[in-house]
């Protein structure tokens, strides 16, 4: 079986904040993989804090450091939950500015390497989980004209109990939460398409390009 080396950029849900384990759904994604028989090699690149804007900002030196041409590259995507957030009363990146930062970051990406993007998951503030919401169903439409795969998580989670009952801080879960996460993402056939597909050459030589 071919190594995959696989990227995770996205923020603290993508970090596993507020998981004893420190795994998160990003590292239980990848322990699972390797339990059954896949050779990958993850890194976690999330930030506290990260918005579409810092993500558009690093994503592509980070990922030329870490996945060499000669290696079967996986780059997934999560973002939008800081997108959302308001603070002193707007919020950190418009609606708008987070699309087209979604487009600046999902055009190149797929010249890189395979994308998998994994849409913001629910938080305990209502209204902030309306902006989630659209924010979300717009990613999902910019990927599907993009073609690329979509994993609506707010959608999946949004009436989860392991998931809402787990906020302890109204946004990160505990380990219950995250597992849920892992299980939903990594039983869907787009994710063991992204790890386990057909072998096929990197189509673009950096990621800048």
């Amino acid at each position: 079986m071919t190594a995959v080396r696989a990227a995770f950029f996205g923020d603290s849900l993508t970090l596993g904040v507020g998981d004893p384990e420190k795994l998160g759904w990003a590292g239980r994604l990848a322990r699972a993989a390797q339990a059954n028989g896949h050779d990958i090699t993850a890194y976690n690149l999330g930030i506290r804090r990260d918005t579409s804007s810092d993500i558009a900002r690093r994503w592509g030196a980070e990922a030329e450091a870490r996945l060499p041409a000669s290696a079967r590259r996986l780059l997934l995507f999560s973002f939008g939950t800081n997108d959302c957030l308001e603070e002193d009363g707007r919020r950190r990146v418009s609606h708008a500015q987070s699309l087209d930062n979604a487009r600046a970051i999902l055009e190149p990406a797929l010249r890189f390497a395979p994308v998998l993007v994994v849409g913001p998951p629910p938080v305990a503030d209502e209204a902030e989980n309306l902006r989630i919401a659209a924010l979300s169903s717009d990613q999902h439409a910019l990927c599907d004209r993009l073609g690329i795969d979509f994993i609506p998580l707010f959608a999946l989670l949004r009436c989860a109990e392991p998931w809402v009952s787990s906020l302890s801080d109204g946004y990160h879960p505990g380990a219950a939460g995250y597992a849920l996460a892992a299980d939903i993402i990594g039983a869907s056939p787009k994710w063991t398409s992204a790890i386990g597909g057909e072998d096929a050459p990197p189509v673009g030589l950096t990621a800048s390009g």
